[in-house]
């Protein structure tokens, strides 16, 4: 069963720790949500594309050892050297969730649009497939945003998918010139107006539209950007539902 409507989760949210090594990984709350939205299939299916970081098998293993046990029914798409599936629109379209996970949304659009998985994403949206994703796996769906794909000083990138068109901020909270690189590309019209997300925050969007935020930590915030009369950028708090 699908999701109802095209359904995207956004976010600034990754894997929790067991604390045993760096990609000693566990589900958060987050991905209890992206089943939920996909209808709680009794054994969901979830496709883990590690696009931004070059198919790194080390972070994919850990997306194995992070459901091990567990009813997801976990894949991965690799595109490197070459795809690791015979039919990628078979295969993204049979599944539940689609997770994206982080690293160079700069590479991951340039690699995406060479094999067609902008066309196929975008298919995917539309039959109800739960498109979702932390940092670049969040900026990717929307208009665009900033990152460090380039180089450790910040840039925009304004060439995404454009599913949600409007901007994202990611890791509002945690890199402290996300903030005012994004207030001064959406006040000078490089950027659309958008919503950001502190770590730990998601955006929950239906369709087009955002319907709530949500947040896996106490005190962690999503917000509104946009220009004001004055031609400075405008902020508003959005406070999220907290995830159990």
């Amino acid at each position: 069963m699908p999701a109802a409507s095209p359904t995207i989760l956004a976010t600034s949210i990754g894997f929790d720790s067991r604390g045993r090594g760096p990609h000693d990984w566990a589900p958060g709350p987050v991905f209890d949500l992206a089943v939920e939205l996909a209808g709680a299939p009794e054994r969901p299916r979830l496709c883990h594309l590690g696009t931004a970081t070059g198919d790194d098998p080390v972070r994919i293993a850990g997306v194995y050892g992070a459901f091990a046990g567990s009813r997801v029914q976990v894949s991965h798409l690799s595109l490197f050297p070459m795809p690791t599936v015979p039919d990628v629109r078979a295969h993204l379209l049979a599944q539940d969730v689609v997770w994206v996970g982080g690293g160079s949304v700069a590479n991951l659009l340039a690699v995406w649009r060479v094999h067609g998985l902008d066309e196929v994403l975008a298919e995917c949206w539309r039959a109800g497939v739960v498109l979702g994703g932390v940092s670049a796996g969040s900026l990717c769906w929307h208009v665009g945003g900033t990152t460090d794909s380039f180089g450790p000083d910040l840039r925009p990138v304004t060439n995404g998918l454009g599913l949600i068109p409007t901007s994202n901020g990611v890791h509002y909270d945690s890199e402290r010139e996300r903030r005012p690189l994004y207030h001064r590309l959406v006040a000078d019209g490089t950027l659309p107006a958008g919503h950001a997300t502190d770590d730990g925050v998601g955006l929950l969007y239906r369709g087009t539209a955002l319907v709530e935020a949500v947040a896996d930590r106490p005190g962690a915030a999503a917000y509104r950007v946009e220009r004001g009369p004055d031609g400075t950028a405008v902020e508003t708090r959005i406070e999220p539902r907290r995830l159990r």
